[in-house]
């Protein structure tokens, strides 16, 4: 590192070393980046585990979310409420039927993640997802 020592006729020297302060900012934006917390959206939906298969359901439920943002239970359009309302009656009946969810490629996400609120809530056991085997081979 070199160093100056002003002129030889013994002024002081007006430059002003910047190189430390430098190295603490640098320091600080590395510290800062380090410190933020990872941005996460997440609609936690407790899936069924993989076991072994059991036979199908003779009665199977279908919620269909168009590109409209219009929620068909069984090909009927419903609400909110009316879908809960669905819903707990499904998951009174022995045995609990399938409820398969298919949202269309067009749909939108809000849409789609306001549903699943619902059907979490409702506490249903039997959920699957349908439509998805299409991208089994793009991961």
């Amino acid at each position: 590192m070199a160093m100056s020592g002003g002129s030889d006729d013994g002024e002081p020297m007006m430059e002003m070393n910047t190189t430390p302060l430098i190295d603490v900012l640098l320091v600080l934006l590395i510290m800062f980046i380090i410190t933020l917390p990872i941005p996460t959206h997440a609609v936690k939906v407790d899936l069924p585990q993989k076991t072994n298969p059991q036979p199908v359901d003779p009665v199977k439920n279908k919620i269909v979310i168009n590109a409209a943002g219009v929620t068909l239970w069984n090909g009927q359009p419903v609400d909110d409420q009316t879908l809960a309302q669905f819903l707990e009656q499904s998951k009174s009946l022995d045995p609990e039927p399938e409820l398969q969810f298919q949202p269309e490629p067009d749909a939108r996400y809000e849409v789609v993640d306001r549903v699943l609120a619902v059907v979490k809530r409702s506490g249903v056991g039997k959920l699957g997802f349908v439509g998805n085997e299409q991208y089994r081979n793009d991961f």
